[in-house]
């Protein structure tokens, strides 16, 4: 809507646009509705992001409002998509060292980082207060209470929640909410605000892997958390509405994990509500997209904001085969249970395509697949069924994230370490070998790289502009968790963590926001 267009009578541009929907819906036709009210469909009086507001219309109360003064355009709401502790040593910062970014910044301490997510669970300890600086004067924002949620759970930590829900509920009238507040039950907001800006936590780990101190890049920055994302969906109205109120409330930086395909800047309402951020002076980072490899497949390829892709780091999550000859080969793992310390039989099962032969070699046996004309995709499904005690996958793959958090004991190994295997089992009478899991080796020389899932440019909104700007650790990532959600079953067993590793473009977002942080916070 043009402002300008808006009488002087009107004491907001609320009161406008309620005195707008309200002409439109007299002047619809006639049993188009009903005991309608404008204050009933209005959802959203944006201010700052737009000059414009959200509302629940039909395709002819829309006609009827594009005769409105003021009018300029309107944008469908959308539906939006997600892209779902070593890091920040691995991007040079350091406790101890008295240089680099963490020092000079003091730890991003009086920034204000904004998220824009599903919400945030409190209790955890990356939301400790302990040793962070008082809520800065100039934060305007609040603690709202709801479902299972009081300002109580607030500090100089977290000092900002609210949640927004309006579009959600209006396109989805019977829907029921999981849970009506800013709390996480989806675990990707909790993931990505303690990526950002997670205080320090002691004896950090995921099932005994990546042990150590995790912290988020900026670990004395403020989080304010706008959920916008929800279990049951999201949608442009909703987020728009988050950071219209991010900029009102005072943050620094703004976080955005998530992103519309296929819209012109001038369409893309993500686009058009940060571009307002950063005329507010905020800094906005966004994610890539996980559609990759493909070319031209990221979104959020807006110039204003920072996009970014997915990295690796150079920690790995190993678990090692000791055959009975005493030789031991190291492989990528992420099995999270316990495996017997005894030697059992290990047999070689070629490409393992016979599920029958399979389901006999299941009793006590490690059973050793080689990748070929069956995929490691089938391998791993046709293991899984016959459920054998534990499983050996050669392979040339370096795509793995999608298979190492198995519910079977496995170990992934490559070619050059399978032949050491097969020639082990073929050279012995009786052959044996143990399995031993949980463990992490740094310094992996091939990081960092770009991972295959990470959404690849040109940006097709704006192929001008070289995107995606930067690329930051976005593979199986260490962070905070809500510790009722359901990371896996494991044995038929439920297992709850307050860590979980997590990948995506998603992951990698909040380490660039917070490099960001710790930059504004240099001299």
């Amino acid at each position: 809507m043009d402002v300008s267009a808006m009488p002087k009578a009107f004491s907001s541009q609320r009161t406008w646009h309620l005195a707008t929907l309200s002409s439109v819906f007299a002047g619809s036709k006639a049993g188009s509705t009903t005991n309608i009210t404008a204050s009933a469909k209005l959802l959203y009086s944006y201010t700052h992001v737009i000059s414009g507001f959200s509302a629940h219309l039909s395709s002819y109360e829309l006609e009827t409002l594009k005769n409105s003064p003021g009018y300029i355009s309107s944008i469908k709401d959308l539906p939006v998509k997600l892209d779902t502790t070593h890091s920040p040593a691995f991007l040079g910062l350091s406790f101890n060292s008295g240089a680099g970014a963490w020092n000079v910044s003091n730890y991003g301490e009086d920034i204000i980082i904004g998220v824009v997510d599903t919400g945030i669970w409190p209790e955890s300890e990356s939301y400790s207060d302990k040793g962070i600086s008082k809520i800065p004067e100039r934060w305007k924002g609040e603690c709202e209470s709801g479902i299972q949620f009081n300002t109580s759970l607030c500090n100089n930590k977290l000092i900002g929640a609210r949640f927004f829900n309006k579009g959600l509920i209006a396109r989805n009238p019977k829907i029921t909410l999981s849970m009506n507040s800013t709390r996480d039950t989806v675990g990707h907001g909790t993931h990505t605000s303690s990526t950002a800006a997670g205080n320090f936590v002691e004896g950090a780990s995921y099932f005994g892997y990546a042990p150590g101190t995790a912290s988020g890049v900026a670990p004395r920055a403020h989080v304010a958390m706008y959920k916008a994302l929800w279990e049951e969906g999201a949608y442009t109205s909703d987020i728009i509405a988050a950071i219209d109120r991010a900029i009102i409330d005072g943050v620094d930086v703004l976080s955005i994990s998530l992103g519309l395909n296929g819209f012109t800047l001038n369409e893309d309402p993500v686009a058009l509500a940060t571009f307002a951020a950063m005329e507010n002076n905020i800094f906005v980072s966004t994610s890539a997209g996980n559609d990759g490899p493909f070319p031209g497949s990221l979104h959020n390829g807006a110039p204003w904001v920072l996009t970014v892709a997915a990295g690796t780091t150079d920690r790995e999550f190993n678990g090692v085969l000791t055959l009975g000859n005493g030789v031991s080969v190291t492989g990528i793992a992420l099995y999270r249970g316990n495996f017997s310390s005894i030697q059992i039989p290990i047999v070689f099962k070629g490409e393992c395509f016979d599920l029958q032969d399979l389901f006999d070699a299941k009793q006590i046996n490690i059973v050793v697949c080689e990748e070929g004309n069956t995929s490691l995709e089938d391998q791993f499904e046709n293991i899984g069924i016959a459920n054998v005690t534990g499983a050996i996958f050669i392979t040339n793959s370096i795509d793995l994230e999608s298979f190492i958090p198995t519910q079977f004991p496995a170990i992934f190994v490559n070619p050059k370490d399978g032949e050491t295997i097969k020639s082990y089992i073929n050279r012995s009478s009786k052959p044996q070998a143990n399995m031993e899991f949980k463990k992490t080796n740094l310094d992996n020389k091939l990081a960092p790289s770009l991972t295959s899932y990470s959404s690849r440019g040109p940006s097709l909104s704006c192929p001008s502009v070289l995107k995606p700007d930067i690329m930051a650790p976005g593979s199986l990532i260490l962070a905070a968790w809500p510790e009722n959600i359901l990371l896996e079953l494991i044995n038929a067993d439920g297992t709850f963590r307050n860590f979980n590793l997590e990948s995506g473009t998603s992951m990698a977002c909040p380490h660039s926001r917070s490099s960001g942080t710790l930059e504004e916070g240099t001299p």
